[in-house]
């Protein structure tokens, strides 16, 4: 599931890649830092679950608003109207993949370098294959 809160002034939309994402206004402590005076410092969290986005105020001073209702919590559907003090956006739900973002860290290796770590006495990963029949050389594990 891809969800985007799209900002109503035509500003680039923000894709929520996190399970959680800390709304307000220092970008240090938020994942979406909006610069405005009437957002609090920490000012909500959306959490996105099985496909379905929650919102949930944090205590602001100008409340956080889903189309014109100030809510503390709540669920948000495709096409609501999610309003941050002054700030509005419009929720976006569908389908498809999140593509890799750059907090996403993946570790790539080739065969040069697994055999590298294998001279130098690292233990490598033992891959099995389903569709082999040959009984493996690994020790059997000690269940006691």
């Amino acid at each position: 599931m891809i969800a985007k809160l799209i900002p109503v002034n035509g500003s680039p939309p923000y894709v929520i890649v996190r399970e959680v994402t800390l709304v307000g206004r220092t970008g240090t402590d938020c994942d979406l830092a909006i610069e405005s005076a009437s957002i609090s410092k920490l000012h909500c969290a959306i959490a996105r679950t099985d496909g379905l986005l929650f919102v949930r105020d944090l205590g602001s001073t100008n409340g956080t608003k889903v189309n014109g209702q100030r809510v503390t919590r709540g669920a948000l559907l495709p096409g609501d109207e999610l309003t941050f003090a002054n700030v509005r956006y419009k929720v976006f739900l569908g389908p498809g993949e999140i593509g890799v973002t750059p907090h996403d860290r993946t570790e790539t290796l080739d065969f040069a370098e697994l055999n590298d770590r294998s001279d130098a006495g690292v233990p490598l990963p033992v891959i099995f294959d389903d569709d082999d029949e040959e009984e493996s050389d690994a020790a059997p594990l000690d269940d006691e």
